[in-house]
C-alpha cells in the first residue's frame, strides 16, 4: 500500500534527496513511534542524526501541497486502515 502512495508523488520534489527523506518521514508518521519528532522518526528510519529530516521540512523544494492532495486522494479511494493497535 505504502508504495502505490509514493509511486503517485515522486514528481513532486526535484530532487531524489528529499524524496528519500519525505519516505523516511511519512514512514516515521505512520509507525508505531509515540512522539513523531524529526530525532525520533530519523531513528526511526535508521539515519544517524535529524539532519535528513529537517532540510526536508525547511529547507528542500517540494510541492507539500501537491504532496498532500495526492496521499488524499490516495486514502479516499481506500477503506480505513487500522494500526498501531488503535481502534
Amino acid at each position: 500500500m505504502f508504495d502505490q502512495v509514493m509511486a503517485r508523488i515522486p514528481g513532486r520534489f526535484r530532487r531524489v534527496e528529499p524524496r528519500a527523506a519525505a519516505r523516511a518521514y511519512l514512514l516515521g508518521l505512520l509507525s508505531c513511534v509515540e512522539r513523531k519528532n524529526c530525532w525520533q522518526l530519523a531513528e526511526q528510519a535508521g539515519f544517524a542524526g535529524p539532519g535528513a529530516m529537517q532540510r526536508l521540512l525547511r529547507y528542500a523544494r517540494w510541492d507539500a501541497e501537491a504532496v498532500r492532495d495526492d496521499v488524499r486522494a490516495y486514502a479516499a479511494e481506500r477503506p480505513r486502515e487500522r494500526g498501531c493497535g488503535h481502534g
